[in-house]
């Protein structure tokens, strides 16, 4: 009996050994469940009730838009036919249309009505998709940032055209939700590994946020910023994050400079809970300042009620502000309408 024991507890004891050796030949943002911010900065923690009850009365209201806000689906789609070569289309939050090289990409993908598990509840578009769903060019790639709803949206992930030709990049654990859904060609990345599809060069980089979809899977994917290269231009795509120099400015070291940045300016109040996740538009600048990049697009803002406290139309304009304070002219701080598309084509001087 003495013998079993003894052998019981060592086998015990190397068990654990062999779980501790293989986390510490990972690189530190991962965890024995999932992964962690690295340099060490929190993760997201539940927010209270009072937080949640905010959010629910917000979702039921429609806010009062200004006017030149969005275009029209119509004004959307000519102006997008209207431009050639490298372009950007703004289709609301963190949802871009961008063409590099030839290769059309789809940032985030958020095309429906509610950002939520459910259909008919919870955070709520307030603006139509610059382009819907039916409308959409042929996309070649699919970037994700993160597990999140307002980023990574069912029914718009599902209701992609032509899935057998798409090319879908994405942090690590998430590949099965795009192969449950239809989709051949998905690839999971960690921080600091690249793809390159065709002509254009994707690589993952590190983000101070979180990942979730339901009460049971916390931080059990990865979140990422992206570094969207061409031979023609840079881009760097941040679809969600808190700030952090030490992160960003590693990232601006390493690539010298981008000629453009898009960073998230919304969802930032209150400031207790949400500064491990999601920058001011102070703290957005200072973010595109840290990768150096020459001009700044803001998302993340003026698309999904009910996310957080600050008012709906505030972030442009402390943006704005903090942009030109550092050094940045009105031209190379886009804040552009839901739907509009402007050329990549001779902008960086």
């Amino acid at each position: 009996m003495t013998i079993l024991v003894v052998l019981s507890s060592c086998s015990s004891i190397s068990l654990h050994s062999s779980e501790q050796a293989s986390l510490e030949n990972k690189p530190k943002h991962h965890t024995e469940t999932g992964f962690q911010n690295h340099p060490f900065v929190e993760t997201a923690a539940p927010k209270g009730i009072a937080f949640y009850l905010r959010r629910f009365w917000g979702s039921i209201f429609t806010p009062d838009i200004p006017d030149g806000h969005a275009l029209s689906e119509k004004e959307s789609i000519q102006l997008l036919n209207s431009i050639e070569g490298d372009r950007i289309s703004w289709l609301g939050h963190a949802t871009f249309l961008l063409r590099a090289s030839e290769v059309t990409i789809l940032t985030d993908p958020f095309l429906t009505e509610f950002a939520s598990p459910v259909s008919w509840a919870g955070p709520r578009r307030f603006v139509s998709p610059g382009i819907t769903l039916e409308n959409l060019p042929q996309i070649d790639v699919v970037i994700v940032s993160h597990s999140h709803y307002d980023h990574l949206d069912d029914e718009t992930i599902r209701s992609l055209k032509n899935k057998e030709k798409i090319h879908v990049v994405v942090p690590l654990g998430l590949k099965s939700f795009f192969v449950e859904r239809g989709y051949e060609m998905v690839t999971e990345l960690d921080w600091g590994e690249s793809v390159s599809i065709q002509s254009v060069k994707i690589t993952s980089h590190s983000a101070v946020h979180d990942s979730a979809r339901s009460t049971s899977d916390h931080n059990h994917t990865l979140w990422s910023s992206w570094a969207i290269k061409s031979s023609e231009r840079s881009i760097f795509f941040v679809g969600d994050s808190g700030y952090s120099k030490s992160v960003y400015s590693r990232i601006g070291e390493l690539y010298g400079s981008f000629d453009y940045a898009i960073v998230p300016i919304g969802a930032y109040e209150p400031r207790e809970l949400m500064w491990m996740s999601h920058t001011t538009p102070e703290e957005a600048v200072s973010l595109g300042l840290d990768v150096r990049a020459n001009r700044l697009i803001a998302s993340h803002w003026g698309t999904v009620s009910s996310l957080s406290d600050e008012p709906l139309f505030e972030p442009p304009e402390g943006f704005k502000k903090s942009g030109a304070d550092n050094g940045f002219n009105e031209r190379d701080l886009w804040i552009m309408k839901v739907g509009e598309t402007r050329s990549l084509v001779n902008e960086i001087l």
